[in-house]
């Protein structure tokens, strides 16, 4: 199951990070106890939208730039999540135009395998 409050506390850590900036100083500028944001950045709790209006601000990133990548994350959870629900007797929409077969499935990286050419990939990679 794909919990969205642990792809928001995935993309508020990762822009946390991106800035250099400390669970601390994003804490104390968003008038939010560093307990709390810890927790909500491992995906342990919900985010109001205040909270995360506060989050996003202390960061200096728009909210909606945060959820498009909430977004992009999560489509790339639920293709993940289908390509390993399938079997390899139930048959594939292609994909791509002629892909047979979804290889290598994390939660940042998606490998689909060409039919004609085993050895070539292409990566589908969360931005």
């Amino acid at each position: 199951m794909i919990l969205l409050r642990r792809l928001l506390g995935d993309v508020l850590r990762r822009q946390r990070q991106r800035q250099g900036r400390t669970l601390r100083e994003v804490s104390s500028s968003a008038r939010v106890s560093l307990g709390y944001l810890s927790e909500v950045e491992r995906g342990q709790k919900e985010a109001s939208s205040e909270l995360l209006s506060a989050i996003c601000d202390a960061l200096d990133v728009p909210m909606s730039e945060v959820m498009r990548e909430v977004s992009d994350d999560l489509s790339l959870a639920e293709l993940a999540q289908s390509a390993a629900s399938q079997t390899s007797a139930a048959p594939m929409r292609p994909l791509l135009g002629a892909v047979t077969s979804v290889t290598s499935v994390t939660t940042e990286r998606v490998t689909i395998k060409a039919p004609k050419a085993p050895a070539e990939a292409v990566d589908v990679v969360a931005a």
